[in-house]
This record gives C-alpha cells, structure tokens and sequence, in this order.
C-alpha cells in the first residue's frame, strides 16, 4: 500500500467526485473534501482508508462496503468492473457476441449497479440480459447454464453486513456456469485497472439490455422440484422458514409447494427483502441470535425442523428438535448437514447406477469435515477435496455432491454449479420426510451415521481483525516457527499450500496433521478481515457415546491449543 500525500490524495479524491453519478456518496465524499481542505485530520486519514488501495477484484469478485472512493462499493468502482469485464469478454468470443446475464439481490444499491452493469456491458456491443427482479444467487447461476450465456454477474454480498455490496462473476461454455478462478480473476482485474485510467462517465452506455422474463425462474423451480427424489410421503415433517430479510421467500415457497412439501410457516418478522436487516446484527445464519426469532417462531408452531436460508438464499441451516438447547432448538453445523446430504447423495448415486457402476464424485472444501470423505470410502466412490469456495468445487470431475462447511451445498451439479440454499432445502426435506416415513428423526440419523462412519467432530475459531496486517503477521509466525505439539499431541505433518500442494492451486493455507489422526487447518478468511482456524477429529472406537466424547475432548484440546499459539 502506497500512502499519497495529501495534495495527491485530495487531487484523486476530486478526480472520483467528477464522475460519480450517485448524488449520495457525492455528497459524502465532497464533504470530506471540504473537511480535508479545511485541515481536518479525520478527513484526511478517512479519504486514505477510501484511497489509498482499491477494492481488489479476485476470484470472489468484489465485496465491501458502501460509499465512495476505490476501497469501497460504489457506482464507479462497478462501472469499471463491468466495464472491464466486458472488455476480457469482448477479447475472448472468438469471433462470435457475447452474452452476460445480470443478477441482483435485495441489498442497498443492488438493482442499481445491476442496471449499471447491463447498460455498459450492451454499450461494450454485448449481449446483455438483466434477470427481471430481485432473485436469490442460485437462479443467477441456474440462468447461465440456461441461456447458454457466455458469463454472468450477480450483484449480491451474500451474508455480510447491512451496508456491504458485492460483485459475483461466472463463466459459461466450458466453466458450465461456475465462478471464476485463476488466472481469469488477475485478466479482468487488469482491464478493470486500464479502465480505471479514465473516467466512467465517458464509457459508451446503452438501454439496449434485454430484460429476462420469470420463465427463468420458473425453469429454475421446476429443476429444483426435480432434487425430491424419494417416493415416501413429503408433507409429514413440518418446518419453519426464515430467508433472513433477504430474497429466498419467493422462490423457496414455489418450490417447496410443487415439491409436495408442507407448508412451512415463514418468520414473518424476516421473510421480506429488507437492506436494513433489522431484526439481526449480522445477517449470517452461522452467528450468534440471527436464528433467533426462527427458534422463537418454531417453538410456537412446534415445528420438527427450522429451515433457513441466507439473504441471497445460496446458504442453507438447519435446526432440530433438542429439549437440552436454550431455545428448544439446535442449529446443525455445516458439516453435519454436509454429511447427512452425502450420505444420501451416496445412496442415490448406487440406486442411480444401475449396470453402470459409475457413482461420480463426492467432494469438500479441505476446510470442511473428513467425514465426506469417510462415506466416500464406505461406497467406493471418487473423493475430491477442493480449495475453499465452491469456484473449486464445482470444478471436481464427476461431481455429483459437493459441499462446504459454512452452510454451503451443491446438489444438483447438472443445473446449478454453485451453492444452492434453496435446492439444498429440498435435498434436506426429501431426506427427513423419507426417514419420517420410516419412524427415525433426524438427530437418530446423525446417530446411524456416527455409528457406521465414526464420530467426527469440528469447531472453527474466527479470529476477527481491526487491523489485516495482523493476519498476515500469524500467519508468517506460523511458518517461522512451526508447532512441534499441540497440547499433548505430537503434530505429524504441516502441509503449507502457499505455492500449491498435492495438485491443489496456491493459496495462503497451513494444514497441521496430528499423530491421533486430528487435523487443524488455519487460513485467512477470503471476504472479511478475519484469520479462521478449522479444528477437526473423529473416534471410531466405542459406543456412539463414546467416540462422541473421544472425539470432542480432542477438538476442545486443539482449539485451547491454538488459541494460544494465535494470542
């Protein structure tokens, strides 16, 4: 980070103002102009923090907060974005037009830097096709794959606070509608810097965008309604709904309705689009309280299940009866989830096999559960662990399961090639109906699994950071000086993927092996300023009681262990 001197930083900063077209952030930063000029040093040291770096566009896209300046979302930093992603579309169509559809959500801005984006891309000469309101992410990414478009763009900051936006890229023809990956994200970057050389107000803009019709959607609910796959009845489990003041009420409801499902009763408090999200602090399903009203709502209704989805609905959680939890429920970790999906994805794929004997793939994010990978052995399937980010995932040969552990599931591979909240509900109803229908529960299941599997068990520690130069600061302090224990255990083996490793890409990830078969994996978070720790092991021996114990007292001990090594 280069840090400018403050006639340059004033000079950059009215160099933005003049081609902002948002009268709100105009009027924001032209008073911390007016401020600076004053010899105000909070101003000065606020237009640094919005100038001094840019938002950096990666595999993930771009994801901040909203206000002006290039370390923020705004109209200006989408339109290069866009700008310069039609120009890398432009350079690779190979002689035909290229097509992008454009999604957006129900976040603050959304629509906006969605219209933004079909307007420049159809200025670029593109073919641009902007979804006809706001939609969860997996109809984005379903709609790829169904106009055969040459990429798309979905404007959403999933589960990040109120005031942060974001921009999702994804690639069709060979990509098959997944996110991008290197080095495509450094190619687009690079015309987004190329285009940043300019002004935005000078990019050719056209209202010649297409607007899709709700036949999209409504092909999205018909292949989502397919993912029900048993012949039990599918409305014995009743179940709670949040879509967490985001956009998954819709279509969910469609879908659960067409799939025979029960009508589930909605957390009425959440279940419309709302920027502000004012029932939760932080609109992730994984925190502290945000489930708490769907509890609330549950126990009410004494529900068998509580369904929900995150704001963009590409997220799923799940709670289940438990008379020892606070609020009469307790929220499966993703990682539970995951592996009760695999379970039955394994189990399709042998009824699905017939003479063939091909059962496909079944994969994780190397921060997500062994446990995948312990039904994978058991069915003599394909096993892929993947980078985090279902960009990776989707991309193992054979796919037909993937998952990761934060609430993240892909199961219908040959429509979506992303995280589906909302098919992955339906994967998760058909299965509890379908073991109703047979007299076991789901936390029974959960039971057969650790008896036929083992017992694994997982915690995660977020390590969240005011300043990121501390991240990188543990991180090298790690590699300097490698543990040789931890706690009691003797590590085995440290695998640092940072130039790659085992045919994974690079990336900025240590995974500690330990003698009793227990594993941590610590890396950076890719989308807020926080360092995360993966704790994991697993007990074979004993009653299910007992490898339950065996294997908790370890993670316990890993995670006592690595707080102190991180302090």
């Amino acid at each position: 980070m280069s840090v400018k001197d403050t006639p340059q930083l004033l000079a950059e900063a009215r160099a933005w103002l003049a081609q902002d077209p948002d009268p709100e952030t105009r009027d924001e930063l032209d008073a911390l102009i007016v401020a600076a000029e004053a010899g105000s040093a909070d101003a000065v040291a606020d237009l640094h923090s919005r100038f001094d770096e840019r938002l950096a566009f990666g595999t993930a896209g771009l994801r901040g907060a909203i206000a002006a300046g290039p370390n923020r979302m705004n109209r200006v930093l989408v339109a290069q974005a866009a700008a310069g992603f039609a120009r890398w579309l432009v350079e690779h169509a190979e002689g035909g037009t290229p097509s992008v559809v454009v999604g957006y959500d129900g976040r603050k801005n959304s629509d906006v830097f969605a219209r933004d984006t079909a307007e420049l891309m159809a200025g670029a000469g593109i073919r641009a096709v902007l979804l006809p309101h706001l939609l969860p992410t997996p109809v984005l990414a379903f709609a790829v794959r169904h106009l055969d478009a040459s990429a798309g763009v979905m404007v959403t900051a999933s589960h990040n606070p109120p005031n942060d936006n974001g921009y999702k890229v994804y690639l069709g023809g060979e990509n098959h509608g997944s996110q991008i990956v290197s080095p495509v994200d450094a190619e687009i970057a690079a015309h987004i810097l190329d285009v940043a050389q300019g002004s935005v107000a000078d990019l050719p803009r056209s209202d010649r965008y297409e607007v899709a019709s709700d036949d999209i959607e409504r092909a999205y609910v018909d292949a989502t309604v397919a993912v029900a796959a048993t012949d039990a009845p599918r409305d014995a489990v009743s179940f709670a709904y949040t879509a967490m003041h985001g956009v998954g009420w819709r279509t969910a409801r469609e879908v659960f309705s067409r799939a025979g499902f029960a009508s589930p009763t909605p957390v009425s408090r959440q279940i419309d689009p709302d920027p502000a999200f004012p029932t939760v602090s932080f609109p992730n399903p994984e925190e502290p309280g945000a489930m708490d009203l769907a509890f609330a709502t549950a126990r009410e209704a004494g529900t068998d299940l509580v369904i929900a989805n995150d704001p963009d609905a590409d997220r799923l959680a799940v709670a289940i009866p438990d008379p020892s939890a606070p609020d009469g429920y307790r929220r499966l970790s993703g990682n539970e989830v995951g592996a009760l999906l695999g379970w039955r994805a394994a189990e399709l794929a042998v009824a699905r096999a017939g003479e063939r004997g091909d059962l496909g793939t079944l994969a994780c994010s190397i921060v997500s559960s062994p446990a995948l990978a312990a039904v994978a052995r058991a069915y003599r399937m394909d096993f892929a662990d993947t980078l985090t980010g279902f960009k990776w995932v989707s991309r193992a040969p054979g796919l037909v399961y993937g998952y990761e552990e934060a609430l993240g599931y892909l199961v219908n591979p040959e429509t979506v090639r992303d995280k589906d909240g909302i098919s992955a509900a339906v994967a998760f109803l058909d299965l509890a109906n379908d073991l109703a229908a047979n007299g076991i529960t789901v936390a029974q299941r959960l039971d057969a699994f650790a008896e036929r599997f083992g017992f694994f068990a997982s915690d995660q520690i977020s390590l969240r950071v005011t300043d990121v130069s501390r991240i990188g600061e543990i991180m090298s302090a790690l590699r300097a000086t490698p543990p040789s224990h931890l706690g009691d255990v003797r590590v085995a083996q440290i695998d640092d993927l940072i130039d790659g490793f085992g045919g994974l890409p690079p990336s900025d990830v240590l995974r500690i092996l330990l003698e009793d078969g227990s594993r941590v994996m610590v890396r950076p978070s890719g989308t807020e300023p926080k360092l995360k720790i993966y704790l994991d092991a697993s007990s074979e021996e004993g009653t299910i009681a007992e490898r339950q114990a065996t294997a908790t007292a370890r993670v316990a001990a890993l995670g006592e262990a690595m707080r102190l090594l991180t302090a």
